[in-house]
Order: structure tokens, then C-alpha cells, then sequence
């Protein structure tokens, strides 16, 4: 029986799966073997033998393989969403002009001691050195707030020809800024704070917005040198603003003046003191400085200041008077003393009746003012004015001698 099943499907040979380019080459293959043999049909496969659970799945496998092939050769752009169209298109909405001065926007990804990298999809990532991180100096770019994520916009100022990277700016855009903010400012006739860093035998230079800013000797209130003034914030107000000559002028008595214009004499306001002389102590009044002298500070006599104030003290002081065209202010705690004497004893008692004592001052004041205009109707009874109890002018009434004003009840003014 084994001899007839031989004899009979000897010659019934299945041949090789495929010659396709996926399938390995057989090293038994005969030479006379067709380019392209065809499968068993299943009916003769059933009457021979059972294929195994692999060999059918390898027979799936190389189904499959030689439909993707068919299909590459013939469509190989069937069933994919994304085109040529479509890929141009992403090229140029990604795509911008890295030429010097161009602004564009990026996203920073790694800070470091030198400065940022920052992706711009572009082929490769962009530098930001600390140094054009901020319009301010600083150490490190975090100073400047910048953090890995930070979406900003930058200016392109460079590239690095040895691996063609971008080197990008942010100090470019603030410094633009800053020129325009100090337009608006001198527009506005405002007064600014500025910090002096530097000066020669012309000025000083101070700090405005993030610029140099030159101020001339001839523009400061208070008789100081460059070395006095150097690390302190003073008053400061524009007098030209030049971008294009690079030109910033600023002027510490006009900003004097105009505050000093807010001062009204017999006012109570609250200061610092500065630095103490030999005549007197300086005291900062909100910026403006202004002399106390030693005959001001009490009744009683001080022979040494020192021994009163100490410079940082804070205390209240009254403004004596103000020469605006010199941006001097003179001030005074003596006539804020309750008694004579307590500003050396007691000077906490003088702060606090400061100003109920400014107050009785200022009464002084009017009543001598009041004494002035009844003195002057009294030689000039032609004028048709009369004095009420106030110490206000108005008509002449009738019930007023023609001669004039009798003055001998007034009584007179202190001191």
C-alpha cells in the first residue's frame, strides 16, 4: 500500500512559495523551474497532507507581503492623507527670514551660565547670550526671567558660521522700548528717580528706564561732587531725548523746582537725615534736600549736632522757606517745640504736636499778614477797601471813620 501511495503522487510536487523579491531564494530550486510557479490549488494540498497552523500563517504572511508590494509598485501614494501639496505647505508656514534685524518668535528649552537655546523650527536651534538676555546687566538669564518654555519674541543680530545657529537678542527690543517710554515721559513732563553711576567734570550719568542719561553740573540743585552723588537716586526731569544722536539730557533742578512748588511754607512734612555739617544737617524731604541749620533745630542753643540727630534719624520738619531758582529749602523743628528746649529733652514730644504746633504757626503768620494789610489801609484810606476780622478786604463801610483804621485794639503778633 506505502509503494502505490509512493507510486502514485510521485510525480505530485508542490513548488516553491514564491519567487517574489520578500521570499528567500531556495539553493534547491531546480534552474527549469518557472519565473513565477503558482500554488497547489487547495483541493490537492487536502488530498496530500494538512498544512500546519505555521506554515498557514506563513502562507497569510507572504499574501499580504506581495499585495503591499503589487501595491507600491503600482499606487504607491493610495490610502496616504499627506501629500506633496502638503508638505510644501508646511515648509513655508515654518519657514522665515533669518536675516540680521528680523524678529521672530521662539521657544527657550535650556538655560545654561552663557545665555538660552531656543527652538525657532529651524534646522538647527538658536543662541541667546546672557549679555543680550536683558537691557540691564546680569549674571545669569534667569535674572531677566527667562525660564526653559518661555515663548518670546527675539531679534536676530548674528549668526555662528560654524554650525550656522542664530544668535538672537532680546536687549535690542527693550532698548527700543526704553527710547520710546522716555518720549512719552518727557511728553508727559513727569518726574522720574534715577540711580547716578558714573560721572567726569561735566555731570553725572544716571539710569533712566534702563539708558545713560548725562546730567550737567549746571542741572543739579545741590552744590555736590560726582563721588557725592555716586549710588544715590536723585529727582530727575527730561530736557532732550534723542534716539538717533543717541542723546539722553536730564535736568535734577527743574524736578527740583516743580516739588519745591508743592511745598507751602508753614507745612509739616516728613524727612531723613542725610549727613550732618557743622552748621546744620541735611534732610531728604521725598527727594529734595534741605538744610535745617543749627540755629532752627531749638530754642535752646546746640552746640553740637550731633548730640540731636544722627543721619538715617527720620523726623518732622517745618519748611521755613524755599528759593526756587536755587532749589534750597529751609527748614525748622524749632518752631515745632511745645516749650522751649524739647526738641534737645524730649525730641518725641516735638513729632507729636508737630502739627498742632504748625498750625498755631500758620495762625501767626496770617495774623501778621492780617496786621500788614490794616497797616497799609490805614496811610492809604483812599483805596475804597476795609479790613473785616478775618483780616479779608472788602468795601469801605460807613461805619468806618473816613480818617481810617484805628489799630490800637490788635493786639501783636508773636513770635
Amino acid at each position: 500500500m506505502a509503494s502505490f501511495t509512493h507510486h502514485q503522487f510521485a510525480g505530485l510536487r508542490c513548488p516553491p512559495l514564491s519567487s517574489s523579491p520578500l521570499s528567500r531564494p531556495s539553493s534547491t530550486a531546480s534552474s527549469k523551474a518557472p519565473a513565477r510557479p503558482s500554488f497547489c490549488s487547495a483541493a490537492v494540498i487536502a488530498g496530500t497532507y494538512a498544512l500546519t497552523p505555521a506554515q498557514k500563517e506563513r502562507q497569510k504572511l507572504k499574501e499580504m507581503f506581495e499585495e503591499a508590494y503589487e501595491r507600491c509598485r503600482t499606487a504607491p501614494m493610495e490610502g496616504v492623507a499627506f501629500t506633496v501639496e502638503d508638505f510644501n505647505a508646511a515648509l513655508d508656514k515654518y519657514d522665515f527670514d533669518s536675516e540680521i534685524g528680523t524678529k521672530v518668535k521662539g521657544t527657550v528649552f535650556m538655560t545654561d551660565m552663557n545665555g538660552a537655546l531656543v527652538d525657532m523650527t529651524a534646522k538647527s536651534s538658536a543662541y541667546l547670550p546672557v549679555q543680550e538676555a536683558c537691557i540691564h546687566k546680569i549674571k545669569h538669564v534667569s535674572e531677566a526671567g527667562i525660564y526653559p518654555g518661555l515663548v518670546e519674541e527675539f531679534v536676530i543680530i548674528g549668526e555662528n558660521t560654524s554650525d550656522d545657529s542664530l544668535i538672537l537678542s532680546l536687549r535690542s527690543i527693550q532698548y527700543d522700548l526704553a527710547w520710546e517710554r522716555c518720549r512719552q515721559l518727557q511728553a508727559e513732563d513727569v518726574i522720574v528717580k534715577g540711580k547716578v553711576v558714573g560721572g567726569n567734570k561735566g555731570g553725572v550719568v544716571a539710569i533712566i528706564e534702563g539708558l545713560r542719561g548725562f546730567v550737567p553740573f549746571s542741572q543739579i540743585s545741590a552744590k555736590a561732587t560726582a563721588e557725592e552723588l555716586l549710588d544715590k537716586d536723585i529727582p530727575l526731569k527730561f530736557v532732550e531725548v534723542d534716539e538717533e544722536q543717541s542723546r539722553l539730557v536730564l535736568s535734577n533742578r527743574k524736578a527740583m523746582a516743580d516739588s519745591q512748588a508743592q511745598l507751602g511754607i508753614g507745612s509739616v512734612v516728613l524727612g531723613t537725615v542725610q549727613s550732618l555739617k557743622p552748621y546744620g544737617a541735611f534732610i531728604d524731604i521725598g527727594g529734595i534736600n534741605g538744610l535745617l541749620h543749627v540755629s532752627q533745630i531749638s530754642h535752646d542753643r546746640v552746640s553740637d549736632i550731633s548730640t540731636v540727630l544722627q543721619p538715617g534719624d527720620t523726623l518732622k520738619v517745618m519748611i521755613l522757606s524755599h528759593d526756587r531758582e536755587r532749589g534750597r529749602v529751609s527748614l525748622s523743628t524749632k518752631k515745632l517745640e511745645p516749650t522751649p528746649g524739647d526738641m534737645i529733652r524730649n525730641p518725641k514730644l516735638v513729632f507729636e504736636k508737630a502739627d498742632e504746633m504748625a498750625q498755631i504757626f500758620r495762625q501767626r503768620i496770617a495774623q501778621a499778614e492780617a496786621m500788614a494789610r490794616a497797616d497799609m489801609l490805614r496811610f492809604q484810606p483812599e483805596s475804597g477797601l476795609t479790613l473785616n476780622s478775618d483780616g479779608v478786604l472788602g468795601p469801605l463801610t460807613s461805619d468806618l471813620p473816613s480818617e481810617g483804621l484805628d489799630l490800637t485794639d490788635i493786639p501783636a503778633a508773636e513770635e
